[in-house]
């Protein structure tokens, strides 16, 4: 199951209900190698020259459904040393720490080695609200 955090749930009720307006955030994606949960947690990819990568609007496309993905390649820095197998990303508030704002599933892991630049396709990464 994937979707959005427990912190993304809390602030969206915040908000219809008049408590506290949501500011939109900067978005940056990130790569994880133990899933995370609503609540947190997981294990972010931790190879050399790992770093999360900052998005905008345009790379997404507008909901449809109850889903959307990303309309433009989101790639990441190159490995240069050490590895991580990739199995979920997630989508934070923060280049570092932040709060994780939305998690998802890859379609099929990734192992990240030397010399492999981490690359998702227009249509890779997709969030389904749940």
């Amino acid at each position: 199951m994937a979707g959005f955090s427990t912190y993304l749930q809390q602030k969206i009720l915040d908000h219809i209900r008049g408590k506290t307006a949501l500011t939109m955030p900067t978005a940056y994606v990130g790569l994880y190698t133990a899933a995370p949960t609503d609540a947190g947690g997981g294990t972010e990819a931790a190879y050399t020259g790992y770093a999360r990568v900052t998005t905008s609007g345009s790379d997404w496309t507008a909901a449809s459904g109850t889903s959307g993905s990303n309309a433009a390649a989101i790639t990441f820095p190159a490995c240069t040393a050490g590895s991580s197998t990739v199995t979920h990303f997630g989508i934070f508030d923060a280049s570092t720490s932040g709060n994780l704002l939305a998690w998802g599933a890859l379609g099929a892991s990734l192992a990240v080695s030397a010399g492999i630049t981490p690359a998702f396709a227009i249509g890779a990464l997709t969030l389904t609200l749940d």
